[in-house]
């Protein structure tokens, strides 16, 4: 099943702080997971599930599924627990992107950056596609400076 690059690319341009995005194999799609499902999930949080909402439900499967696969994942593959949960918790923050933000507006160059960003994502996806054998359809035309 072929994806289209531009859902592929979609889904690293919009990240959400209420879910983590997903590559579904079965389904050649991109899925969204909500952090709580994955945090009651993760820390064995079973009646925090109890009362997700029936049009979520599907969700939990999604979510059983990515946190049982831990293939080519370096986190997933450490064998202590603690060391892999200050591992997770330490690749997220807040601040740095919006310093980032703010920098490219004083200086004037946001088009360039976003040019510069379109194309990195672009071949970032491509290589993660056929790194990973995942087959797509190229829907993004390369822009003419």
């Amino acid at each position: 099943m072929r994806i289209k690059l531009s859902d592929l690319m979609e889904s690293l341009e919009f990240p959400s702080q209420e879910g983590r995005i997903y590559y579904d194999r079965q389904g050649g799609r991109t899925v969204r997971i909500d952090r709580s499902l994955l945090s009651d999930m993760e820390h064995g949080n079973e009646e925090g599930l109890k009362d997700v909402p029936d049009w979520q439900k599907p969700e939990i499967e999604i979510a059983r599924a990515v946190l049982n696969d831990h293939s080519g994942r370096f986190i997933g593959s450490l064998p202590d627990n603690s060391a892999a949960s200050k591992l997770l918790h330490a690749i997220q923050g807040q601040g740095a992107f919006r310093r980032f933000k703010d920098t490219l507006y004083q200086l004037g160059i946001v088009k360039q950056w976003f040019e510069y960003r379109e194309k990195a994502i672009k071949a970032f996806v491509i290589d993660w596609s056929e790194y990973n054998g995942v087959e797509f359809e190229n829907d993004v035309p390369d822009k003419i400076p």
